[in-house]
């Protein structure tokens, strides 16, 4: 068990998924720069992240809901979490409200610009939201949504037992990255295209094994010639 001081960001889970070195320079380093995906994504954002309650037949929305694991080591804010009223045939699976009947099942939301990623990092930072919600609430919580702002559409996450895992070992990973204060090497890949970071991390500069053939290049690009 973490204590609350040690506890880290739930979504430095979704940077280190993508990409570890763009997790260690914005979560160790400090550093950060926008370009127009991220600034979609914060306008998208602004829009949930006032807390709110918001109460509909058979379902209660709550926006900016804060969240813990003490289990994992880790804290953040749920976008929205729905509670679907699901009677109570199944108590693993939901809570109480006072002067409510029946009881109600968690259901996660995370809000994302843009489609749906190759890869798993935003489906591990919704279940890392999971894990959370199932510690302080003491309930099973079997899936959750992701909202793209393209589609306008919901995808649907299971939370299984292959993304539990993959969740629970980037948890133990971020903590590794923490105490060790070690940025990973940079590695291009078509990804790192639509990095905001790709400016201060340079990944085709730092990532070539023979710094001369960089020099060259850049040399032959500026009509400079060569360097023995």
């Amino acid at each position: 068990m973490f204590s609350e001081s040690d506890l880290l960001p739930i979504s430095a889970l979704q940077h280190l998924s993508f990409c570890p070195r763009q997790c260690a320079l914005i979560h160790l380093e400090g550093q950060w720069a926008e370009n127009r995906l991220t600034v979609e994504g914060r306008r998208l954002h602004e829009i949930v992240d006032e807390p709110e309650i918001e109460n509909r037949p058979g379902i209660r929305i709550v926006r900016a809901l804060k969240m813990r694991s003490l289990r994992l080591g880790i804290s953040g804010q749920a976008d929205v979490v729905e509670f679907i009223q699901i009677g109570d045939q199944d108590g693993e699976s939901g809570v109480p409200f006072p002067g409510e009947p029946g009881r109600w099942r968690p259901h996660p939301v995370e809000y994302k610009r843009g489609r749906p990623k190759i890869g798993i990092c935003d489906e591990v930072q919704l279940c890392a939201q999971a894990f959370c919600l199932e510690e302080m609430l003491s309930v099973s919580i079997p899936s959750g949504a992701l909202f793209y702002g393209q589609p306008r559409r919901r995808t649907h996450v299971a939370f299984d037992e292959s993304l539990r895992g993959a969740t629970e070992e980037l948890c133990q990973q971020l903590h590794e990255m923490f105490e060790s204060r070690k940025t990973p090497a940079a590695m291009y890949e078509k990804k790192c295209d639509s990095c905001s970071l790709i400016e201060i991390c340079k990944p085709k500069a730092f990532a070539r094994r023979n710094p001369q053939s960089y020099i060259n290049s850049l040399l032959r690009e500026t009509g400079g010639g060569r360097v023995e």
